[in-house]
């Protein structure tokens, strides 16, 4: 039994005499678009490539039905469900959810707010756990702090017991927010199926080239907000990033920029980060597996290029990368 295949009907809007000739159907594997020659011009009736695995364009075939034109399309892995043809929300996670394998996933960036707001719409859309490494960092605070006397009992609100948390942790160091929020991520590494947003800006970990051992545990996104006027732009603004050495944006899985920020759009922002994440994936379909092996061998720091069991990141001996 050969893979399975899906029809698509398009309304051709009761055009008469519509032969074959005024139909253009351009499908490349990963892309469809189909136009329609009317009056003399062509009209675009449908274009994406958000199709979630590659189709077998030499088995594509179309034909006009009456006032329908109908397109047969073969995907060439069955296992994958197919996406609504235009990706809705729930199309996309539920696609994403097979792709990812249980992969946590790391919101990183510029502000703890947006990678907050955009990890709970990504934990409710996929089903994973929300985790926050503030509140967890609050917490810990919360309970180190009362120590200090019958004082702190006044206070009622987590914003207030945040900045004298951090008064805490700043008062043993400059760094030591990121050391901090470093020990988090490393007890939270080992956890699948879980959505964590992380500090923003330079306090938190991520921040740092050298913190990231344990965020490499899972796909990190780093949220970015820019004042470019279109996607060129933001996408020339983030490679200058990572050729100016900005961690964040190098270590990433993937990098998502925003033109400004509204919490009412969060959706829309998860969307986009789960739209690269799957293109990532569907470029290495290895990805969730090397994951795996990563935290299986230890989150030793030697991400992409895992080492064999054994190998200590201290010793400065080098070694053959570990097969998956």
């Amino acid at each position: 039994m050969g893979p399975p295949m899906v029809e698509l009907r398009l309304q051709m809007g009761g055009q008469d005499n519509l032969s074959s000739k005024d139909v253009f159907v351009d499908a490349d594997g990963s892309s469809l678009t189909v136009r329609v020659k009317r009056s003399g011009s062509l009209l675009t009736l449908i274009e994406t490539n958000q199709l979630f695995d590659k189709i077998k364009p030499a088995e594509t075939i179309w034909y006009i039905d009456d006032d329908e034109l109908v397109i047969n399309l073969k995907k060439q892995d069955p296992e994958l469900k197919w996406p609504d043809i235009v990706e809705s929300w729930e199309s996309l996670t539920a696609g994403a959810m097979q792709l990812l394998k249980g992969t946590s996933i790391y919101l990183v960036g510029d502000s703890t707010e947006i990678n907050e707001k955009v990890a709970r719409e990504l934990a409710v859309g996929l089903g994973y756990t929300r985790l926050s490494t503030k509140e967890l960092l609050e917490t810990f605070a919360k309970q180190t702090i009362g120590f200090m006397g019958s004082l702190l009992n006044t206070i009622k609100t987590s914003i207030l017991i945040w900045s004298l948390a951090c008064m805490w942790m700043l008062a043993e160091g400059s760094d030591s927010v990121a050391e901090a929020e470093c020990a988090v991520l490393e007890s939270l590494s080992s956890h699948v199926r879980a959505v964590v947003s992380t500090l923003g800006g330079q306090q938190g970990a991520a921040a740092r080239a050298d913190k990231w051992r344990h965020l490499y545990a899972g796909f990190t996104v780093w949220l970015s907000q820019t004042e470019a006027p279109d996607e060129n732009s933001a996408k020339e603004e983030a490679r200058r990033h990572v050729q100016d050495g900005n961690s964040g944006y190098s270590n990433a899985d993937v990098v998502v920029k925003l033109q400004g920020w509204d919490a009412d759009h969060a959706k829309s922002v998860a969307q986009a980060s789960l739209s690269a994440l799957k293109q990532l994936i569907l470029s290495d379909r290895k990805l969730p597996g090397k994951k795996s092996l990563y935290i299986r061998l230890g989150c030793r720091g030697d991400w992409p290029n895992i080492r064999p069991p054994g190998w200590d990141p201290s010793s400065g001996t080098d070694a053959s990368p570990a097969t998956v």
